[in-house]
């Protein structure tokens, strides 16, 4: 398990990120507190007629399950996003070809993300879940232009081949969202509110 630090809170429970993705971990140092991270290993298989959203759901608690199992007295951050064009789910690429048969697929086109995050308190088994939907409509570019991308930011390991915090914010016209950090992985916003249901205030005096 990999520590991560931030500034020091006053009898907080032990916070762990129950995830592998790094982008996760980069939004959630924003918060400045001192949290851990841990791999769940999970089967992330679609289950047969599942709806998007609801895999999503499903997942993020299913990391934050796996990790609080190990953990009592903990409260443990599970997120997983699952990107949908026409209503088909859309994975992670995983080589460069994929990607580039992605991205000429959504050119012109909107795709809906679905960030699902779970805060689990294990000190009470209280669950708390939310799924952050974010619109993003892509530009219609050409062939050259998404090579182009592909080659600088290598993004075969995220859903729909575009890192939106990076260079892939080029790719896109439009982002229609309540919460900006959700595109990228892990809706801050939904987090901190979270958070606070679960007496784990992230400013003095709390968050109204």
């Amino acid at each position: 398990m990999q520590t991560a630090t931030g500034s020091p809170g006053a009898a907080r429970p032990p916070l762990i990120l129950a995830s592998s993705s790094p982008y996760r971990r980069e939004l959630l140092q924003r918060l400045r507190v001192p949290f851990s991270v841990e791999v769940p290993a999970i089967d992330e298989t679609p289950l047969p007629a599942e709806a998007p959203e609801q895999t999503a759901l499903r997942l993020a608690q299913r990391k934050a399950e796996a990790v609080a199992a190990r953990h009592p007295g903990a409260l443990v951050i599970g997120s997983d996003q699952v990107a949908t064009l026409d209503g088909a789910q859309i994975g992670k690429p995983g080589d460069h070809a994929r990607a580039l048969a992605q991205l000429r697929t959504m050119r012109g086109r909107t795709v809906t993300f679905h960030s699902a995050l779970c805060l689990l308190d294990s000190r009470t088994s209280q669950v708390f879940l939310d799924n952050v939907q974010t619109r993003a409509t892509f530009r219609e570019l050409d062939d050259a232009a998404l090579e182009a991308y592909l080659q600088l930011e290598r993004p075969y390991d995220v859903a729909g081949s575009a890192k939106s915090e990076g260079l892939g914010i080029a790719l896109l016209s439009r982002i229609e969202s309540d919460d900006p950090t959700a595109l990228v992985g892990l809706p801050l916003i939904a987090l901190t509110g979270m958070l606070q249901q679960a007496g784990y205030p992230l400013l003095t005096g709390g968050i109204q």
